[in-house]
């Protein structure tokens, strides 16, 4: 397997990381005072790749396993709730 570069996204609003297809290979998440929800998808309406519940006013972090998670199309957020901030990194 050879070694890849990893980049990070920061974002607070539900959409397109707009960073074409991509490998997700961690998330690091701030959640408000409700209970929070992330659910990524391949593209917009496209098949959902992840989707996960978190504890309320605290900080996660979600290693992927393996090599990640491959997305073909765009890294797109289609659910983002009760999360302050969310900052992906990819390869």
């Amino acid at each position: 397997m050879g070694s890849s570069d990893v980049s990070s996204k920061r974002v607070t609003l539900a959409g397109s990381l707009a960073v074409g297809p991509a490998r997700v290979r961690q998330i690091q998440v701030l959640t408000g005072a409700g209970t929070g929800r992330l659910t990524l998808t391949n593209g917009n309406g496209g098949s959902t790749f992840l989707d996960l519940d978190f504890l309320a006013s605290d900080s996660h972090s979600v290693n992927i396993p393996d090599n990640g998670i491959r997305f073909n199309e765009d890294v797109y957020i289609s659910t983002l709730t009760n999360i302050t901030a969310l900052t992906v990194f990819y390869s």
